[in-house]
């Protein structure tokens, strides 16, 4: 390596090079006649391996300028490495300049060839191009830097795309002659001047995040939301991804396609919120950084065109090919894009428009493009490899497909060029050689038709990605194409030639069909809507439960769930278990067995609050399951009240009960809505009625005979006492008869007169939370 690095830069003259070459051609003239003549196969193979680009690899890591003129320097830089057995002499780096490529197609198939293909690849450029590398060792890398003036390549005055190589040229001990051991493609585009028509060219630059909030909020006043986890953070933070796409893209000509959530997680991670930590929740630390992201996008869309997709980026193709099948499923494309124009504008404080539909990987049939546009979408965008032409150049994007749809075709090429890892920057380099390439070659395809060419990259690029993107942009200025946002792409006048026929939907890529979202999905779905909506109808703020709840069941439909079905699983699971955990806050006071002793009483029924908000339009039912024994309300078996109970605290109901005969009867208090679906879990318990017995009655009847004998007593006292009156001493003995006659009348007229016990009234609802515990044994009605 040390050796190798002593040397770099330094150069041979031509005289030597020409003798060098000529030497190495006599050397291995015998070994050339005797393959001519029928080589052994293992000779033949090792030719093979010498010649192929699998003993020595070269990447390039830079091209610069990417779109070179006439003036300009082309410099390459890039790394040759060898991984042959064999240590490589009289190594040289060249540059290639092969044919002008003519079509698309020709430069798909250079950028695949890997073999050094003399006829194909050209010849090298002057050697003051080249540099030297005396000795190359096996395992052993080696850094080259070659730069050529344009104007020495001989390329044609009107511009084209070129095939531009970098090969590594040596010896070897085993083949000592001059021979090509490795080689790199690239493309070189070339537009001297501009062309009299560019091609409008509408770049899609997507803010689209996965789930981060989950359904649960605090029970303050502000409801503080609750975050799976602070992943979201590392992408906002200085040179996370979605940092890169808002810094790189705010000095881009692109359209913004923002998905909503993203911006409403952002917003409230601006202020207070938790995170999940295991069964708890910890307080959230990057509103900073949340803040910061937030205030630079909003720089940078402002007067830039936005488009909105629906709230969570709903996944098209699922709902066309499976959520259809399950009634309700498609109910919420509508209120998802109402949401997305509201939260766009709230927080970015610009327009956006949601007048697009975005499939995944633009693959599109007739029933996803019937789910696309019932929310009121009138553009769908699609990519060519779906929605098909047999054109010989590209045609523009907007094409009418029936029905007032406009299905805008992204060019399949030049949307997938930036796809893979683009963190190497030999990967990366190609890949903007190549997008370039490729857009020169539409330019060139039909230099009379002004063409409006649409690209719609990876929906969530890396940040690797995002900056090779914009390199490409960068570079691409407007040399051969000028800038037209979606919204006016969409517009453009279609050509009358191109393909408007949608595919059915048998179709459909069968790898992204295995992606959708299961049909269970679509289930779950639905019953937590149901619940949702039952909940709601009991509440007196249900504001608060139907934004975190409802935009959570937007979230169970998002895209971003595809190639990961137990997250989703565990995300819908989640959603449901919470909220069911709110419906069961509101709850009947579990019961022991009563005893209803007399003809008629009442038979209380306690309902319990524990949420934050107070509860109305409920319904408790109380059900007697004899009621020729024990009747409600008359002679009813069913009878039923209103329940309005204030958050935090419980409520007694009374029910009026008669009995008409001894025994145990099975009674069950249920809630219900005011529509009369059932709320909650029903409570059974018996009541056990006593009638008035034949002892009681007998004692009854004891008491009014003792009056009787009393009344006898003071009616013989007074007369008693009338006879008297003639002798003083007679008079004195009335007189104190009469005091102990009058005693006695007050002492029984005070137990004749003396109230029974009152009966109970019936107490005010309980304003504190009750304890669950059972009653005691026996419990007693109010009579």
């Amino acid at each position: 390596m040390a050796e190798a690095a002593d040397f770099q830069g330094m150069r041979t003259s031509p005289a030597r090079r020409w003798l060098r070459r000529s030497a190495s051609l006599l050397t291995g003239a015998p070994l050339v006649a005797g393959l001519l003549c029928g080589p052994a196969a293992p000779t033949a193979h090792a030719a093979e391996d010498a010649t192929g680009s699998r003993t020595v690899d070269v990447s390039l890591d830079t091209f610069t300028p990417a779109t070179p003129g006439e003036k300009d320097t082309i410099t390459i830089s890039g790394t040759v490495i060898n991984e042959g057995k064999q240590t490589i002499t009289d190594a040289h780096v060249d540059l290639r300049v092969g044919h002008k490529l003519v079509g698309r197609t020709a430069i798909d198939r250079a950028a695949e060839r890997t073999g050094y293909d003399p006829g194909l690849d050209g010849a090298e450029v002057d050697d003051k191009y080249s540099l030297e590398i005396p000795r190359l060792a096996s395992g052993i890398s080696h850094d080259f830097r070659l730069s050529v003036p344009a104007d020495e390549l001989d390329l044609d005055e009107d511009g084209g795309v070129y095939q531009l190589g970098v090969s590594l040229s040596g010896q070897t001990a085993n083949l000592p002659y001059d021979q090509v051991l490795g080689i790199e493609r690239t493309f070189l585009p070339w537009q001297p001047e501009a062309p009299d028509k560019k091609t409008r060219l509408t770049y899609l630059w997507p803010l689209i995040s996965s789930t981060h909030l989950t359904s649960e909020t605090g029970s303050d006043e502000q409801q503080t939301p609750v975050f799976e986890d602070e992943s979201l953070a590392a992408e906002l933070s200085t040179g996370g991804r979605l940092d890169q796409l808002v810094s790189l893209g705010k000095e881009l000509p692109v359209t913004w396609v923002i998905d909503p959530d993203l911006l409403a997680t952002v917003d409230a991670m601006t202020r207070n919120y938790q995170v999940k930590k295991g069964n708890t929740t910890v307080q959230g630390k990057n509103q900073d950084v949340a803040k910061r992201w937030l205030s630079d996008l909003q720089a940078a869309v402002q007067d830039r065109k936005v488009v909105a997709l629906p709230f969570a980026d709903p996944d098209l193709a699922s709902l066309a090919h499976r959520g259809k099948s399950v009634s309700g499923s498609l109910s919420h494309l509508q209120p998802a894009t109402e949401v997305a124009a509201t939260t766009v504008e709230t927080v970015l404080h610009v327009n956006a428009s949601t007048d697009f539909a975005w499939p995944v990987e633009g693959a599109i049939d007739s029933s996803i493009v019937d789910v696309a546009t019932s929310a009121g979408a009138h553009n769908v965008i699609a990519r060519s490899d779906s929605l098909q032409d047999n054109l010989g150049y590209t045609p523009t994007a907007a094409r009418p497909i029936g029905g007032g749809t406009t299905a805008v075709v992204a060019d399949s090429r030049l949307s997938k060029a930036f796809q893979g890892d683009m963190s190497r920057s030999d990967t990366s380099t190609l890949a903007v050689q190549k997008f370039l390439a490729q857009s020169l070659a539409v330019t060139h395809q039909a230099p009379d038709k002004q063409r409006s060419i649409v690209v719609a990259p990876q929906r969530v690029p890396t940040a690797a990605q995002a900056q090779t993107m914009a390199r490409a942009l960068q570079a691409l200025g407007q040399r051969w194409t000028q800038p037209l946002d979606l919204v006016a792409a969409a517009d453009s006048k279609p050509d009358a030639d191109a393909n408007t026929k949608v595919p059915g939907t048998s179709q459909y890529p069968r790898k992204l069909r295995k992606q959708e979202l299961p049909v269970e999905a679509f289930q779950d779905v639905r019953g937590t809507q149901e619940t949702l909506d039952m909940f709601e109808g009991i509440l007196t703020q249900a504001d608060r439960v139907n934004t975190p709840f409802g935009r959570a069941i937007d979230r169970e439909l998002s895209v971003s769930w595809r190639g990961n079905p137990v997250a989703a699983q565990q995300y819908r699971d989640e959603v449901r278990s919470y909220l069911r955990d709110l419906t069961e806050e509101v709850l009947l006071i579990e019961k022991s067995d009563v005893t209803l002793s007399g003809r008629s009483a009442t038979i209380p029924v306690t309902v319990q609050n524990e949420l934050v908000q107070g509860i109305d339009h409920l319904v408790l039912r109380l059900t007697s399951h004899n009621p020729t024994r024990l009747n409600l309300d008359g002679d009813k078996g069913v009878t039923e009240q209103q329940v309005r109970i204030d958050g935090g605290h419980s409520q007694t109901v009374k029910f009026p009960a008669s009995a008409n005969a001894n025994g145990q009867v099975q009674m069950t208090a249920q809630l219900y809505t005011q529509d009369g679906k059932l709320y909650g879990k029903a409570m059974n318990f018996t009541v056990k009625v006593s009638e008035i017995t034949p002892t009681v009655m007998l004692v009854i009847a004891g008491g009014v005979l003792l009056l009787v004998l009393a009344g006898i007593r003071m009616y013989t006292q007074r007369k008693r006492a009338a006879a008297r009156e003639a002798t003083g001493a007679e008079s004195e003995e009335v007189s104190t008869d009469d005091d102990t006659a009058s005693d006695e009348e007050e002492s029984t007229r005070g137990d004749i007169d003396s109230p029974e016990p009152g009966q109970a009234s019936d107490p005010g609802p309980d304003t504190r939370p009750e304890s669950g515990d059972p009653s005691g044994a026996g419990e007693k009605v109010d009579r």
